[in-house]
This record gives C-alpha cells, sequence and structure tokens, in this order.
C-alpha cells in the first residue's frame, strides 16, 4: 500500500470523525438515521440551548437539535425549536412539550407530557409547547425568601451575641476566670488523688492477688461441699429424719393425751401421788428392815426366842444412827 493511500484513508477517517463529532455535539447521531424530529414554537426559550435533554417522566429519550427563528412574517420574534427522539415511544400530536429547569443553577431541558388520545405524531409535527410556571423568575428573586430568613437569623444572632456581652461584663469575666482557676485546681487535685490510687493500687497487687487467690479455694472448697453433699443422698436422709420427726410427734401427742405409763405419771396426779407414797413406804420397810433384821427374819441356831419389836428401842436406834 503506497503512502498516498494511506495519507488518504486516515484523511478521510478524520473528516467522518469530525463530521460526525460536530453532528454529536449537536444532538444530531448520524449512525441512527431512524430517530424522529419534531418542532416546537415558543416566545421564549428561558435559556434552552442544544444539546439540551429530553425527557418524559424523568427518563432522557433524546437532545434538542436545533433553535431557529420563526420565518412566518406573524411570528416574527418567536423561537422555533427541533428536537429529536431517539426512543421507540409512541405519543400523540396532542402532548405537550414543556420547558423547565432542574434547578436554579443548571441549564433548561425540554419534557414530554405525553398524551395518547388522537393522531399519533410523526416525525416533523408540530407540537404544543408551553414553559414551566416559574421559571423566568430570576435567580434574585427566587433567593429573596432565603435572604429574609438568613436576615431574620443575622437579627437574632445579634441580639444574642449583645446579650452576651451584657452579661460578660468586668465583675462576671473575673468571677468566671476565678471558677475556671478554681475548676483546674479541682481537676489538678483529682489528678492527684488518682496518682495516690494508683500508687496504692500497684502496692497492693500482690495482696490482691492473693485475697483473689483465696477467693478461688473458697470457691473451690463451696463446690467440693456441694458435690459432697450432692452424693450424700441427702434426700433420703431427709426422709428418715422426716420418719423420726413424724415418731416423735405421735410419741409427744399420747403423752399429752395421757396415753401410756409415762403419760399417766405426767397427767395423773393420783397415781403420782400413789408411787411417791409407795415409795415413801418403801424406803420406811428398808430402813426397818435395817435397823430390826429379826422382826423380819426369825432363825436362831440354837432355839432362842427373838425378842419382840419394841417401839422405843426402834427410836433410839434411829437416834443413834
Amino acid at each position: 500500500m503506497s503512502k498516498e493511500l494511506k495519507t488518504g484513508i486516515i484523511s478521510l477517517v478524520i473528516i467522518v470523525a469530525c463530521f460526525w463529532g460536530f453532528n454529536f455535539l449537536k444532538g444530531q447521531d448520524i449512525f441512527q438515521p431512524n430517530v424522529r424530529v419534531f418542532k416546537v414554537e415558543y416566545k421564549n426559550v428561558g435559556g434552552l440551548s442544544t444539546s439540551s435533554l429530553v425527557t418524559v417522566n424523568g427518563f432522557t429519550i433524546g437532545k434538542v437539535k436545533d433553535i431557529t427563528f420563526n420565518k412566518d412574517p406573524q411570528k416574527r420574534g418567536e423561537l422555533v425549536v427541533e428536537f429529536v427522539v431517539d426512543k421507540d415511544f409512541e405519543f400523540s400530536k396532542n402532548s405537550v412539550v414543556q420547558i423547565y429547569s432542574p434547578n436554579p443553577l443548571s441549564n433548561s431541558n425540554l419534557a414530554i407530557i405525553p398524551k395518547y388520545e388522537g393522531e399519533p405524531a410523526k416525525s416533523g409535527d408540530y407540537l404544543t409547547g408551553e414553559v414551566e410556571p416559574g421559571l423566568f423568575t430570576s435567580l434574585g428573586e427566587r433567593l429573596d425568601p432565603i435572604q429574609e430568613k438568613l436576615e431574620r437569623v443575622l437579627v437574632d444572632a445579634d441580639t444574642l451575641f449583645t446579650k452576651v456581652n451584657y452579661i460578660l461584663d468586668d465583675k462576671t469575666s473575673r468571677s468566671l476566670q476565678r471558677s475556671i482557676k478554681g475548676l483546674e485546681a479541682t481537676i489538678n487535685d483529682v489528678r492527684g488523688t488518682l496518682t495516690s490510687v494508683n500508687s496504692i493500687m500497684d502496692s497492693s497487687k500482690v495482696d490482691i492477688k492473693s485475697t483473689f487467690s483465696n477467693a478461688n479455694k473458697i470457691s473451690e472448697n463451696l463446690t467440693k461441699v456441694s458435690d459432697t453433699l450432692a452424693n450424700a443422698k441427702l434426700g433420703e436422709v431427709i426422709r428418715k429424719a422426716e420418719t423420726t420427726l413424724t415418731s416423735l410427734n405421735s410419741i409427744l401427742k399420747n403423752l399429752e393425751e395421757g396415753k401410756g405409763t409415762v403419760g399417766k405419771l405426767m397427767t395423773d396426779e393420783q397415781m403420782y401421788n400413789n408411787l411417791n407414797n409407795a415409795s415413801k413406804e418403801l424406803e420406811e420397810l428398808l430402813r426397818e428392815l435395817k435397823l430390826n433384821p429379826k422382826r423380819f427374819v426369825h432363825f436362831s441356831l440354837f432355839g432362842k426366842k427373838a425378842k419382840p419389836f419394841n417401839p422405843e428401842n426402834n427410836e433410839k436406834n434411829k437416834s443413834n444412827k
């Protein structure tokens, strides 16, 4: 391939690229020849420019292709906006194309307010145009409410600072300075206290460790005791104790009711007196038997008769004893 041919091909590619780029910047895509073109008449386009977006419900479906003056003598000075739609979106000729601004600092765009009744819109048709209410309101007018609010805020702030300056006179300032110094001294004292506490904690680490060690041992001993109690058949012991207490209650009840010998002794006073008298008489009998055994036992190796009982001698013997 010769150099001349290469140069020609490169030049042709550059020319095509420039042509396509120029048309693309104008909102025209030469590689999409099937796009539809529509026109709208406006008295004022409100900052609309070529390559402005064309949207439906916020979705971009095309761009503004061109803006020219109306050639109709009766509409001299008015503008004709030509835009393309490159999406397969169908709408009728009764649809409205509105100029709107997404925000005060951006350029205007076109928004198709679609209507589906009537004849479908075809490429080259003129559509009805309108402008968003308030679009031509200046930025200053839009900022007027904000300015008024800002002025009120500034006035309130000025009043606040005036009151603060009135409160913070020389006397109050000196008092506030003294308070700050006192607070600083308090903070220093707290720091010193914390330092002392840290020193005490450092010196007591061994004792604290020993205390925790003893606590662990106590916990282990308690665990062992609980295990011992758990393995000692404590339930059986409690049942036996309950049985014993039941028997003891029955015995005490019988004693209160006077059942049995012990119960009668506790409740029958006559029986108690009889036993007491019998005990005394038995004591007298044993004493008499000891003092005068011959009175009760007659025994003589040589056939000698026993002496008769004499109460006086008996009293003498008692006194001698």
